[in-house]
């Protein structure tokens, strides 16, 4: 395990590339992180966090405990923990978290529900 001023990292947790170039049909689901640099056309469930990078995309919904939007995601985002959606990456659905970080130039086009201390729906 690693650990970080305000969080603990398992360093044995499972990371998923979908490589730039590549598409995805259909649903994933991961016990650690999901990096998404190409297209995912589907659901993704991860139990650790979602990385949308720069010129991903995914079309379908996004159930994990942490997620970061760098490219653009055409369904929901449900994170127990945070999200974060970077300058120029845009959400086209609703959001339902605990903690929410848009920086300038994000854009989030659809309703958001900051959930309390029980956190939102969990990951499945």
């Amino acid at each position: 395990m690693v650990t970080s001023p305000d969080r603990t990292v398992r360093s044995d947790a499972a990371l998923t590339i979908i490589a730039p170039g590549t598409r995805l049909e259909g649903e994933l689901a991961s016990s650690g992180v999901v990096k998404v640099e190409g297209t995912v056309a589907g659901t993704i469930r991860a139990e650790r966090q979602v990385l949308v990078a720069r010129g991903g995309v995914v079309e379908g919904d996004i159930h994990t405990v942490e997620a970061v939007i760098g490219g653009r995601v055409q369904g929901g985002v449900s994170a127990t923990e945070r999200i974060e959606v970077q300058g120029g990456a845009t959400v086209n659905g609703d959001v339902s978290t605990k903690s929410l970080v848009v920086q300038e130039g994000g854009e989030i086009n659809g309703l958001v529900k900051m959930t309390g201390s029980e956190g939102a729906a969990p990951a499945k």
